[in-house]
């Protein structure tokens, strides 16, 4: 398993290779879901260059974002201040998910594209992410079900090493990844949802992408 401290380094080298990693737009599902949500705390596991986060700081949540590198959460700071999201409506933490102690559960959690080229534990992420919905909170996975064509390259250079962190997903897979037991939570949807992206060098393509949306049952 890689150590969190050679995962930390290798996502900071990746971001600065360019300006920008992403492409700073929200993602269809989380602003799809939230808009029928009551807003209140949420949680952006991977939150990467703050786009999610700063969206649903805009629309009223309280949100905190984590992501294990450095780069990112500095890049992701400076935009939410840059978009004038109000002080403490957005947190960004630098932290190893898996030994990150969150102060409180919250109403949701958002796993928007938790992949790695490297070798990663996601089923053990997304359990982690699980534990951290409180009751009649929302749980929302998001995956690659298919690969932009500009990552494709990327991708085939690290095919080799590739492990369950970074492979195309199906809501079968998915739900089979997720211990969703019965008796605890209600799936909303696991569905494939179809988008249009734009890659860092303004490619265009239509992707597909596996959405889980489970609700925590409130067992008392």
């Amino acid at each position: 398993m890689e150590d969190a401290d050679d995962a930390a380094q290798q996502w900071d080298q990746r971001y600065r290779e360019s300006e920008r990693l992403w492409s700073g737009n929200v993602n269809d599902a989380v602003a799809a879901c939230a808009q029928h949500l009551i807003p209140g705390t949420a949680l952006d596991i991977g939150c990467g260059e703050g786009a999610d986060v700063i969206w649903l700081a805009q629309h009223r949540w309280r949100v905190t974002g984590i992501d294990i590198s450095q780069v990112a959460i500095q890049r992701a700071t400076e935009a939410a201040r840059a978009q004038g999201v109000p002080e403490g409506q957005a947190e960004f933490i630098a932290a190893d998910l898996t030994t990150w102690q969150a102060p409180q559960q919250f109403d949701l959690v958002v796993a928007a594209f938790l992949h790695s080229h490297g070798e990663f534990d996601r089923g053990a992420a997304l359990q982690t992410a699980q534990n951290m919905v409180t009751p009649n909170g929302h749980l929302l996975v998001v995956s690659h079900a298919t690969f932009p064509p500009w990552a494709q390259a990327r991708h085939d250079e690290n095919a080799e090493h590739e492990t369950h962190g970074h492979e195309m997903t199906t809501p079968e897979s998915e739900l089979q990844l997720l211990p969703l037991d019965a008796d605890e939570w209600s799936v909303e949807a696991a569905e494939m949802q179809s988008r249009q992206a734009t890659g860092p060098e303004g490619q265009h393509a239509v992707l597909d992408d596996t959405v889980v949306l489970a609700q925590r049952q409130n067992l008392v």
